[in-house]
Parts: C-alpha cells; sequence; structure tokens
C-alpha cells in the first residue's frame, strides 16, 4: 500500500515513484487525476476509479479545495489538515490507498480569484506536476473533476483531457461562482472529451457545442447487504437519539431546505431529524429548529448501519439552480436500504419516483416523512427498487474506462 507522498523529495517518494515506473497496463495507459481527496469521502470520481486500479496506474493529486476561505471553524480544521499533508505528517493517516494508487498532495495556494492567484497556483502546481510526471511511454489521460485545474491544461504532459463533470460549481453555495464559471469554461475549451453525471449538467456543456457522454452515478449494492457488520467497533451515535430516526447524510450547507425541516420537526410528535455530514456554511436557522439534531461526518462503512437503524432517510434540499444541477450520490444509496426515502422533487430524483416519494413544498414533505414512519416501505417502492440491480459501479467503471481510451478510436458521438 502506498502511504500519502508530500513533495519534498524524501526518499519515501523516491521509493514509490521508482515502483510507479514498473507498473504496466494493458495498453501502457496511466492516469492523472484530479479530484476531491482521495479518502475524505467516496465520491463518484473514487468509485470509478477504485475498479480501474488493478489495470491502469494512477496517481491521484489532491488539492486545496474550491471554497473561499473564511475565519470560521471548518476552514481552520481544513487547512491544519492540509498542513499536515504537506509537511508529511499526515502520511500515516491513510490507511487503504490501494494497489496501482500513488496519492500525491502538491503545496498550493488556497485561493483562485484573481490573476496573481492564479498565476501562483499554475507555478506551483505545474512545477511540482512536471517533475513528478517526468518522461513516459505510452498513453497518459487527465482526468478532472474540478474546474481549478484550468491552467495546467495543455501544460503538463499528458495525452487527452478528460472533463467529468459532477456538478455546476457556477451555482454551488460558499464558491466564488464567477471565478469558477470562468475556470470551467476553459476546461470545457481546452478538454479532449466531456462526460457529465447527470441530464442536467450534459444539456449545459452541450452549450459548448462539444459532444458530451452521459455517465450516471453507480451504487455498491454488496455495500450496503449487511449493515450490521460494518459498525466501527460496533459504536452507533446516533443510538442516543429518540426515535423514529428521519437521517440525511451528506453536507449540510445552504442547498437545504429550512422550511422543509421547521414543517417536519412541527408535525413530529416525537422522534428526531439527523443530520449528518460536515457544515459548510448552512442557514444559521437549522440550528433551532424543533427535533433537528447534528452530527460530524461518518466513515463510509458507518452509513449502511446508520440507514437500517432509521425510519426515513431524506434529502431535504431547496429548488435552486444548483440542487436542479446535481446528481446525488447518496440517491441510490439511500434506495439501496430498505427504509422509506422522501426527497425534494428535483430532476435527478424525478427519475427515482417509483422508488420513492417526491416532494415540492413543505407540507407535502412531512406528509410523506408521517407516512413513511408509520407504515414502512411500500410493496410498490420495494419491487421498483430492484431496478439498481443494473446501476453497479463495476459496470459505470466498464463504460468509463471505454470512454476515457476508445473514444478516439470508436468515434463515439454522444447526443
Amino acid at each position: 500500500m502506498d502511504t500519502l507522498i508530500d513533495d519534498d523529495g524524501t526518499m519515501e517518494g523516491r521509493l514509490i515513484q521508482s515502483r510507479e515506473s514498473s507498473l504496466s497496463s494493458p495498453q501502457g495507459v496511466s492516469l492523472l487525476v484530479f479530484s476531491d481527496d482521495w479518502g475524505r469521502h467516496p465520491s463518484s470520481c473514487q468509485h470509478l476509479i477504485r475498479h480501474l486500479l488493478p489495470r491502469i496506474p494512477t496517481a491521484w493529486v489532491n488539492t486545496i479545495g474550491m471554497r473561499t476561505p473564511t475565519f470560521d471553524l471548518a476552514t481552520i480544521r481544513r487547512a491544519a489538515e492540509k498542513l499536515r499533508h504537506w509537511s508529511g505528517a499526515g502520511s500515516g493517516t491513510l490507511t487503504s490507498v490501494p494497489e496501482n494508487l500513488s496519492v500525491w498532495n502538491p503545496r498550493m495556494w488556497p485561493a483562485f480569484s484573481g490573476p496573481a492567484s492564479r498565476r501562483l497556483n499554475r507555478f506551483l502546481l505545474n512545477s511540482q506536476l512536471q517533475r513528478r510526471l517526468g518522461s513516459h511511454e505510452g498513453q497518459r489521460v487527465a482526468v478532472t473533476t474540478i474546474p481549478i485545474v484550468a491552467d495546467l491544461m495543455g501544460r503538463l504532459p499528458v495525452d487527452r483531457w478528460v472533463y467529468y463533470c459532477v456538478d455546476d460549481f457556477s451555482q454551488w453555495p460558499g464558491l466564488d461562482q464567477k471565478t469558477m464559471a470562468q475556470l470551467e469554461k476553459t476546461v470545457i475549451e481546452k478538454s479532449d472529451f466531456l462526460i457529465a453525471a447527470g441530464e442536467t449538467l450534459q444539456q449545459r456543456l452541450r452549450e459548448s457545442g462539444k459532444p458530451v457522454h452521459l455517465l450516471t452515478h453507480g451504487v455498491d449494492l454488496e455495500h450496503w447487504d449487511n449493515p450490521t457488520a460494518r459498525k466501527s467497533n460496533g459504536v452507533r451515535p446516533w443510538q442516543s437519539f429518540e426515535h423514529p430516526l428521519v437521517v440525511f447524510w451528506g453536507v449540510i450547507d445552504r442547498r437545504m431546505d429550512v422550511e422543509f425541516l421547521r414543517r417536519l420537526g412541527q408535525d413530529l410528535e416525537r422522534g428526531t431529524i439527523l443530520l449528518v455530514g460536515p457544515q459548510a456554511d448552512p442557514d444559521p436557522a437549522i440550528f433551532g429548529l424543533p427535533r433537528v439534531r447534528i452530527l460530524p461526518s461518518m466513515g463510509y462503512e458507518d452509513l449502511p448501519s446508520l440507514g437500517n437503524d432509521a425510519d426515513v432517510l431524506v434529502m431535504p434540499y431547496a429548488d435552486l439552480p444548483v440542487t436542479r444541477a446535481m446528481q446525488p450520490l447518496k440517491l441510490l444509496e439511500y434506495l439501496a436500504n430498505q427504509k422509506p426515502v422522501v426527497v425534494r422533487d428535483l430532476p435527478a430524483t424525478r427519475q427515482w419516483a417509483d422508488c420513492l416519494d417526491l416532494a415540492s413544498d413543505p407540507v407535502q414533505f412531512s406528509q410523506s416523512v408521517l407516512q413513511g414512519i408509520s407504515h414502512g416501505l411500500t410493496e410498490a417502492h420495494r419491487k421498483s427498487r430492484g431496478r439498481l440491480q443494473n446501476e453497479s459501479w463495476t459496470a459505470r467503471a466498464s463504460e468509463f474506462e471505454r470512454l476515457l481510451f476508445d473514444w478516439g478510436q470508436t468515434g463515439i458521438v454522444q447526443t
């Protein structure tokens, strides 16, 4: 197993580079991936890459992130985490890096707004990554899910760039939306191939005039099949809360619909609305709502147990441009649990209307949740969830691999 490595030329880094040079894959191909930090949470890109690693050596580049720095506790913790990674002190914190993967932590300036910040990060990233990449025989494909790599395109020694669009960052709360839109425009223009995680994203990318392939999210059903076997040391911090449990997991931010939560809290005679995940500048009103309780992020291995103990799983998102564009990874994970699911009526959730309950307003949301608590999962919803058998990450990864390496030969055009 590799561990986190930094860029100070330590013996550990040289040994890993030496081992990488000996790795081979079927066509001598390799990947360079820019995405959210490996191991922080299982993003769609991480699910896909895990399935490709046995055949394709991959360098995964952890970046500083896109959120505008603020003086709050979350930012301070994130900064401390990055400093540990850059110093090498955090190298022992990641214990499950698979074979054939190297995780790189180049030093960066924590901002992209303005020409000066962009020039500095272009210099820092380009110099460090050029040294890492060196010469290469065979095909190297760069995949990015984030627009902040725009200034690296055309500079790094890669054969093609693929933009795997998983969200509309120009609408994301807490980001410098104007800068993200400008960076993404450059990424789209310079990419050799575009992949979108949802139909709304696909339609937006098509405005560039380029073909865009649709690759929706998958789900690992085996991970959710045996929830009691995946508790961490048997500890379940949610057990202390009053039941029934209405559970949301994910980022707690301005995408949440406060009125959905308020109405449900007022209508619940007993029980807890449990929000689990990192806080990213949520509406302060959430903290004073009746019956709402918040827990920090949990490991992916704990979520099946949490889902098993929940009475209803919910996504109380507001109807916003960013939520209309998103393809929630948690949606199929919710459906893999044999529990009622109530979500906001949005383009991505509407496609699964036969498996869950859609809500367009606070009253409908609350009534659907109360119905789920009283009657559990309906037989119709249970049968419809058989569709999940065709949504595996294994199948998605096979399609992803075909797109990354065969599109130039097969002439794929997706419209």
